[in-house]
């Protein structure tokens, strides 16, 4: 089972009363990780902020990455050591920031002689570790494949490779807490309503400002004013430019399919592999999920709808085959237990022949000479998403008026107060304080929720306290916090946005968690319905 696969989402989380007054200073559209970014940004800056999203948070590129905050090792190659630079410097800013849904990664580059020599890798890899300061990472170094556990599931002419540092991100769950923070500082985040046109218009006072209609997936409508528009709605930039506003741009997106494949768990340590391959792609394999591997990605040209990216035939092949190049135990497409597809709206620039070379950098647009400013976010990377939304407030606080500094590199996301980042010790502390959980379940709080698992579990002192169990190790108070605080609105968003539950649930967990939420809205719908 996978998302999209019969789950229908069309239950609101809550009802919004909008008024004519209905006015902001910011209005940001597209909940990806740079829409909830720049939100959680602008909201920290004392701007008054609606965020809408068409689907539900994350729902498309932003859960569809290979979960990495690093660097990009391999843009070396094509010589972007400022955008690797830059990716470096917010690495570790990002591991601090939440400690509970990323964490350091030790990756193992196996040495092909025929690929890339072993000098070249060792000019890279000095220059990853120097290009910016690390405290959290170690470096790199060489290491013997026949005498490192990483060498064993490796083919035995494979004798040499080197191990590096990098950082593994819950990404769906990165968007969801920059939105949460973004809410707790006074944002309002709708989900499930699409921008359908926005026009500049004069206010009373004589000033630009936009007059934006919004809608739910209810088909109701209602308008709302704000002062800018942030357009971040990732692949669909251009279309939201183009269609709802009604502008143009200086820049555009090269839409490029990136696919990934999971198949049960390769190998039993730790640390995570980068293969080179022969058309000089580089492909991940990944501890993934307990029982898991996670292996990609793709680079694949697309020119169709976003919405329906899929992985296809060829690519499932060509990460089999990729993965078969090294490790002893052969895989093939039976062997593949899900799969998931994102397009990536990379910064078209001219001079990239092909998917791989296109830069992983952003643009930045602003468009305020006709008026209320608009500001448009052109590519980008998981990584850099905390500076891009900084950079999209330092432009945005300037042309409306604020003197509201930069603050985000400092503090955490929610959950993430963790001491010193060291999530193992807070792990431990949270199993102790509630030792009637079961272990696995302890750890799966602590890891998704952090600190705030505590508000998940409330006064509850047993498991018959959390209610009903839904699902195996799914309980009604999960599920009610889910819903009630982080925007799940149906069983996709619970079992593989907010979690990948979905990976490991038994029959009937879809059936069972449907049927909850679904009572669930019912109810209130009832309970809010005013009577004629």
């Amino acid at each position: 089972m996978g998302p999209d696969q019969g789950i229908v989402c069309e239950f609101n989380q809550q009802e919004t009363q909008v008024t004519q007054e209905n006015r902001y200073d910011l209005l940001v559209v597209g909940g990806g990780i740079n829409g909830a970014g720049i939100a959680r940004d602008a909201a920290g800056r004392g701007l008054s902020v609606l965020l809408c999203e068409q689907d539900d948070l994350a729902s498309h590129t932003s859960s569809a990455s290979t979960k990495l905050i690093h660097g990009g090792l391999r843009y070396l190659e094509y010589h972007e050591f400022g955008l690797v630079r830059k990716a470096l410097q917010e690495r570790e800013t990002l591991l601090r920031s939440a400690p509970h849904i990323m964490w350091p990664l030790r990756f193992v580059m196996p040495h092909m002689p025929n690929l890339r020599p072993a000098w070249l890798i060792r000019i890279g890899l000095f220059l990853y570790d120097h290009l910016a300061k690390r405290e959290l990472l170690p470096g790199s170094r060489g290491i013997d494949m026949r005498r490192h556990e990483a060498g064993k599931p490796l083919i035995d002419s494979i004798r040499r490779g080197f191990v590096y540092s990098d950082g593994w991100v819950n990404d769906a769950r990165l968007v969801v807490l920059n939105a949460l923070d973004a809410q707790e500082r006074g944002a309002r985040i709708l989900t499930r309503t699409q921008l359908i046109a926005a026009q500049r218009v004069k206010s009373a006072s004589g000033e630009s400002e936009w007059q934006a209609t919004l809608r739910r997936t209810d088909g109701t409508s209602f308008e709302v004013r704000a002062r800018a528009i942030a357009n971040a709605a990732g692949p669909w930039v251009g279309d939201v430019l183009h269609g709802a506003l009604g502008s143009g741009a200086q820049h555009s997106v090269r839409l490029v399919k990136g696919s990934h494949i999971v198949t049960k768990r390769l190998f039993e340590h730790d640390h995570a592999y980068i293969f080179q391959n022969p058309d000089k792609r580089i492909i991940f394999a990944i501890p993934y999920e307990h029982d898991f591997t996670l292996i990609g990605t793709t680079d694949v040209e697309y020119r169709n709808d976003p919405a329906k990216v899929a992985i296809d035939g060829d690519e499932t092949r060509y990460l089999c085959e990729s993965i078969n190049r090294y490790f002893k135990r052969k895989i093939s497409p039976s062997d593949v237990h899900w799969t998931y597809s994102g397009v990536r709206p990379l910064l078209e620039e001219e001079g990239a022949k092909n998917a791989s070379a296109v830069t992983r950098d952003y643009r930045l647009e602003l468009d305020d000479t006709d008026g209320a400013p608009l500001l448009s976010v052109f590519g980008g990377k998981i990584t850099t998403f905390r500076k891009l939304a900084e950079e999209a407030g330092d432009m945005l606080a300037r042309v409306l008026g604020s003197n509201a500094p930069a603050w985000t590199a400092g503090k955490p996301l929610p959950g993430g107060d963790i001491a010193d980042a060291r999530f193992d010790t807070f792990a431990q502390s949270f199993a102790k304080r509630f030792a009637w959980l079961p272990a696995p379940l302890a750890q799966r709080y602590a890891r998704a929720y952090g600190t705030r698992a505590g508000r998940l579990i409330g006064t509850a002192k047993s498991l018959d306290e959390l209610g009903t169990q839904i699902a195996p190790g799914i309980y009604e108070a999960e599920l009610r916090y889910l819903r009630d605080t982080e925007w799940a609105t149906c069983a996709e968003d619970v079992l593989w946005r907010r979690s990948k539950l979905g990976l490991h649930v038994t029959p009937g967990t879809l059936e069972a968690v449907t049927a909850a939420l679904e009572s669930w809205f019912a109810a209130s719908h009832a309970r809010t319905a005013v009577p004629h």
